[in-house]
């Protein structure tokens, strides 16, 4: 991966990591369904009817808009509605990153280098330091929601693959057209029409400050451009990247939330952060190290 390539994916993950606190925010006011067919509707609409429709398969088109709108996004906004912390979301999140891998080497025969399974290993661990948790910021049922939407962000990598659209914001755009009216319905079911009858009096200056944000940094332009790199890049290169938006979300999380960083949470961050290193660098190292083998 070039230095630009692996700097502008870099920038993607600490949107990503910041937008955790943006959609905790919009939560304060709004329903978690509601909230997230609000952010899909505004991806469409209006840009739709100014954008041709891509040259793949519709079958793509309609899997990724429900597996992104509503088995990713929808799902973790309910785990978060449910007590799981911006931070903590951010984290658990990252399993759909070792799925991913596993899904690419099943499904796209993506070979899975000795120095890729250390850091798969070593971040995993951090991951499951967050279940040692006991400060508040995490609950058992947001848990489950979470970690069943990092089943649909590791199915949503496999999509593009799949999909091997060149039309890459078009690709985008279409796919959300699918997403807002299973959120409203969902909504309707879990909350009754009080969802609706209260929107205009719940939409206040949180609620559309984390649409907007959710929106245009972290959706149309995020994904626009982390969906090109999966298209440019093998799937178990770009794919461990995300490891740094826990990072940045528990980063977020205490600037905006003041949400308190204990000894657990540095720590996984930490071996996150060393599972990243070994994954983006162990080629080099290994190669060297059989170099000097020879020699």
């Amino acid at each position: 991966m070039t230095k630009r390539d692996l700097s502008i994916a870099l920038f993607i993950t600490f949107i990503w990591g910041i937008n955790f606190s943006f959609i905790k925010l919009g939560l304060s006011s709004l329903d978690p369904f509601m909230l997230a067919a609000l952010r899909f509707f505004l991806c469409c609409f209006p840009l739709v009817f100014f954008i041709k429709k891509p040259d793949v398969e519709f079958k793509y088109i309609v899997s990724y808009g429900l597996l992104f709108g509503v088995g990713l996004w929808g799902v973790l906004y309910l785990g978060m509605y449910f007590g799981v912390s911006a931070g903590v979301a951010s984290i658990v999140l990252q399993l759909g990153v070792f799925l991913t891998v596993l899904l690419s080497y099943i499904i796209l025969n993506e070979k899975i280098y000795i120095h890729n399974k250390i850091a798969f290993i070593v971040a995993l661990i951090g991951i499951f330091l967050i279940f040692l948790l006991d400060d508040g910021t995490v609950t058992v049922l947001g848990m489950m929601f979470v970690i069943l939407s990092s089943v649909s962000f590791a199915f949503l990598q496999i999509i593009v693959k799949k999909a091997k659209t060149k039309d890459v914001f078009s690709f985008l755009v279409y796919s959300t057209l699918f997403p807002p009216i299973p959120l409203l319905l969902l909504s309707y079911i879990t909350n009754g029409d009080v969802v609706f009858i209260n929107f205009l009096s719940n939409i206040d200056s949180n609620a559309i400050i984390s649409i907007l944000f959710q929106v245009y940094p972290t959706t149309l332009f995020g994904y626009y451009i982390w969906n090109i790199l999966l298209n440019k890049y093998k799937v178990s290169q770009i794919s461990p990247l995300s490891l740094l938006i826990p990072i940045f979300g528990l980063l977020g999380s205490y600037l905006f939330f003041n949400e308190e960083v204990g000894f657990y949470k540095i720590l996984a961050s930490l071996v996150i952060i060393l599972g990243l290193v070994i994954n983006t660098f162990g080629a080099k190292v290994f190669t060297n190290l059989k170099r000097v083998d020879k020699d």
